[in-house]
């Protein structure tokens, strides 16, 4: 997935200004594709330079006023087009797995600890995507678009309950070590 995507999905959703995108990404998108707001920002530009997306007229011209965006066709076409490109699973790159990997070589020595923060932090990931679920998707969608959503949201859900099972056997297993 690439941010110019993303920021396109996201206009197409709701036009927003560079700052409500933000914020919108740190309530969604962010949760399975981060960025930061300068990124963010810095591709909006690219984004209107290549005939994408455009600034919406201001009901009224002001100084210092916030742009509000729109996807163009051709933001359209190029975000129908990546859908439709294959993609091979990228591999998992996680530096706890790394790092577990390096215990294995110099020793277990404060591994457990981190084992059950990262545990913590699973569990409240957890939590926050089944508010989410119980808010945004009860009773379960109707509409394609709310339905692909609610299997993103469960594809999150699905994650962090195998890392929460995953960091639970292997906290079991340091400690009958």
């Amino acid at each position: 997935m690439s941010l110019p995507h993303a920021i396109l999905t996201a206009l197409l959703e709701k036009p927003s200004s560079g700052l409500e995108l933000t914020r919108r990404f740190d309530r969604s998108i962010g949760y399975f594709w981060s960025s930061t707001h300068q990124q963010i920002y810095r591709e909006l530009g690219k984004l209107e330079q290549a005939g994408r997306i455009r600034a919406l007229p201001a009901a009224a011209p002001a100084r210092g006023q916030k742009k509000e965006y729109e996807v163009l066709p051709a933001g359209r076409e190029e975000l129908a087009a990546w859908v439709a490109l294959p993609e091979d699973p990228r591999p998992v790159r996680d530096p706890l797995l790394l790092r577990m990997r390096a215990a294995a070589v110099v020793g277990v020595n404060g591994m457990e600890t981190e084992l059950r923060r990262h545990l913590a932090l699973h569990e409240s990931q957890l939590a926050e995507y089944r508010e989410i679920e119980e808010r945004d998707f009860t009773p379960p969608p109707e509409a394609d678009a709310d339905r692909l959503r609610h299997l993103v949201l469960r594809g999150g859900i699905d994650l962090e309950t195998f890392w929460i099972g995953w960091l639970t056997r292997a906290i079991g297993d340091l400690e009958e070590g």
